[in-house]
């Protein structure tokens, strides 16, 4: 790859974007950066503990800042958070410093993959699928709104996903 150019990774929790990004990378030898991995790093602390403490407000600034400063890096592959897009700031930052593919996927998909994580505290509730109908009608729009390409994870694992990133983006 003669220019190192970034993709940026998009979409509801549960999409794949982690592991899906982390077969990207190594296909085109890419650095990889998980955006709520890296808040995780530096904070010492799981998401969880951060909403608990700083609230859903205080993670997306920290959110905002860390996707800020990793899109800014030359030839990496990011897998952003689900909420990320909420921000203005981070659509257009990721639009102007990349390549940004959103990983579609349903919500029965959603649910069966992220039942047992408890990592995932806005899913930590009565009825996940009710709340994952919610942020679907809410921030679908906004990863249309911001893709460069749609790709459907469902049914495909995660190197035919990357694969196919691959040669939708000509790389």
């Amino acid at each position: 790859m003669a220019e190192k150019r970034n993709i940026f990774l998009v979409g509801p929790m549960g999409a794949g974007k982690s592991t899906i990004g982390r077969h990207l990378a190594d296909e085109l030898h890419l650095e990889f950066y998980d955006s709520d991995q890296e808040i995780e790093r530096r904070t010492g602390a799981d998401i969880a503990w951060v909403f608990d403490l700083e609230g859903e407000e205080g993670f997306r600034v920290r959110e905002e800042n860390m996707i800020n400063e990793l899109s800014d890096k030359q030839g990496i592959v990011l897998a952003t958070g689900g909420g990320s897009i909420i921000s203005k700031t981070v659509r257009n930052r990721l639009s102007a410093r990349g390549i940004v593919v959103y990983l579609q996927t349903t919500i029965d998909k959603q649910v069966a993959r992220t039942q047992r994580d408890k990592r995932r505290p806005l899913l930590q509730t009565e009825d996940p699928a009710k709340v994952l109908i919610d942020l679907a009608e809410e921030r679908n729009p906004l990863y249309e709104e911001v893709a460069d390409y749609i790709i459907d994870t469902d049914d495909q694992s995660a190197r035919a996903v990357a694969n196919q990133i691959i040669d939708k983006i000509g790389l």
